[in-house]
C-alpha cells in the first residue's frame, strides 16, 4: 500500500477521464468524487472501482456525456431520467436539486431514474449535510442478496443514507442492506483477514467470517436476518415507483453491465422548522449521551469518516501499488 497525495491522485484520474472523452469540468468533478471516497476510507467504492467504471465506459454501460433530465414535477417532488450518464455526478446533481427544492418548500425530493452506480452513497449524504440540510437517499441494485429465506440472490443490496448537519462534525449513516457490502468483503480478502462477526453464507449454507467463501456463495447476511432482507424489498419498491425506472429484477446481473437503476433522494431544510442552533443543540445531546454510555468504546455514525480524512489528507491517499500503477500506465 502506497500514499498519494490527495491533488496528486484525483489530479491522475481526472487526465485518464480526459483520455477517453470526458469535458474537462465533468472529468474534473467525477474524479474529485473518486478521490474523496478514497480519501474518507471507502477505497472499495472509490479508487478500488475506478477500474470497472471505465471498463463500463467502454462497453456502453455508461454513457460520460449524457446529462439528467427533468421528466415530470408537482410542487416539492420531480422525476429525472438519469440517461445511463456517470452515476456519481447523475446522484449529485439529483441530490442538489433537491437541496434548491427544499430552500422553496421545506422538502424536496428528487427520483431519479435509468442512472448508474452512484459510488459511495454516503457522498450525497455529506453533501446534504455540509449545505446544512438533513439529506435521506438510496438506490436498488443487481440482485445480488438473497432473499431470506431462499439461496439465490433476487433482490438488492440497496444502500440507504441518511444524514443530519451538525457543526461539530455531520452524523452520516451509509449502509448497505447486508452485515458487510461486497465492497467491505473485497477489502477484507484483499489484506487476508477474516470478518470480525459472520458476514454470510458458504456455498455448503454454513455461516462464516470467510470474505472470499462468501463472496463465492453469493449469500452475504441481511442485516436483521429477515428484517434487512424485507427493507431492502421495501427500498427497491420505493425506488422504483417514484422514479417510474427500473427494478432490481429488471437490472442486468452482469456487474459490468449494472445500469438502468432508480435512486431517490430526499432533502429537509431545518431552517424552514427552527433556528439552526435549536436543531445542533438536540443533535449535539444525542451524540453526547452515546458517546457517554461507553467513552473510547463508541462512536456516532459518521465519526470515523472524519478522522480517516484528516489522517489520509495528512498522510495522502492509501491505495495498493498495483492498482496505482496501472492507473499511471492508462
Amino acid at each position: 500500500m502506497q500514499r498519494v497525495p490527495f491533488p496528486d491522485f484525483a489530479a491522475t484520474l481526472t487526465s485518464i477521464l480526459n483520455r477517453v472523452g470526458f469535458e474537462p469540468e465533468r472529468a474534473a468533478h467525477c474524479a474529485r468524487l473518486f478521490a474523496e471516497t478514497t480519501r474518507d476510507g471507502i477505497a472499495s467504492h472509490g479508487v478500488e472501482r475506478f477500474p470497472r467504471f471505465l471498463e463500463m465506459i467502454r462497453n456502453g454501460s455508461i454513457d460520460i456525456h449524457a446529462t439528467p433530465a427533468l421528466v415530470q414535477a408537482f410542487g416539492a417532488i420531480e422525476r429525472w431520467d438519469g440517461r445511463r450518464g456517470p452515476g456519481n455526478l447523475n446522484a449529485w446533481t439529483a441530490m442538489a436539486r433537491a437541496l434548491e427544492l427544499s430552500r422553496c418548500h421545506g422538502m424536496g425530493c428528487v427520483a431519479l431514474a435509468n442512472t448508474n452506480h452512484w459510488m459511495r452513497g454516503g457522498t450525497y449524504g455529506w453533501q446534504a449535510a455540509d449545505a446544512g440540510v438533513i439529506g435521506i437517499c438510496w438506490t436498488n441494485t443487481l440482485a445480488n442478496l438473497p432473499p431470506w429465506g431462499a439461496a439465490a440472490p433476487g433482490i438488492g443490496n440497496n444502500p440507504l443514507i441518511v444524514a443530519v448537519p451538525r457543526p461539530e462534525g455531520p452524523v452520516v449513516l451509509d449502509m448497505a442492506m447486508s452485515q458487510f457490502s461486497y465492497g467491505a468483503l473485497a477489502t477484507y480478502r484483499q489484506k487476508g483477514e477474516l470478518l470480525p462477526v459472520d458476514g454470510g453464507f458458504d456455498t455448503e449454507g454454513h455461516l462464516t467470517r470467510d470474505p472470499a467463501a462468501i463472496e463465492a456463495s453469493q449469500r452475504p447476511l441481511p442485516i436483521g436476518y429477515w428484517k434487512g432482507s424485507g427493507l431492502a424489498v421495501m427500498l427497491d419498491m420505493l425506488a422504483a415507483v417514484l422514479s417510474g425506472g427500473l427494478a432490481t429484477h429488471q437490472i442486468p446481473t452482469d456487474p459490468i453491465r449494472e445500469t438502468g437503476l432508480s435512486q431517490v433522494f430526499l432533502a429537509i431544510d431545518l431552517g424552514q422548522l427552527q433556528p439552526a442552533e435549536e436543531s445542533a443543540r438536540v443533535a449535539d445531546g444525542i451524540v453526547a449521551s452515546i458517546l457517554a454510555s461507553n467513552p473510547g468504546a463508541v462512536r456516532y455514525p459518521g465519526e470515523q469518516v472524519l478522522k480517516t480524512r484528516a489522517e489520509n489528507l495528512r498522510l495522502g491517499l492509501p491505495v495498493r501499488e498495483e492498482l496505482w500503477d496501472e492507473l499511471r500506465r492508462v
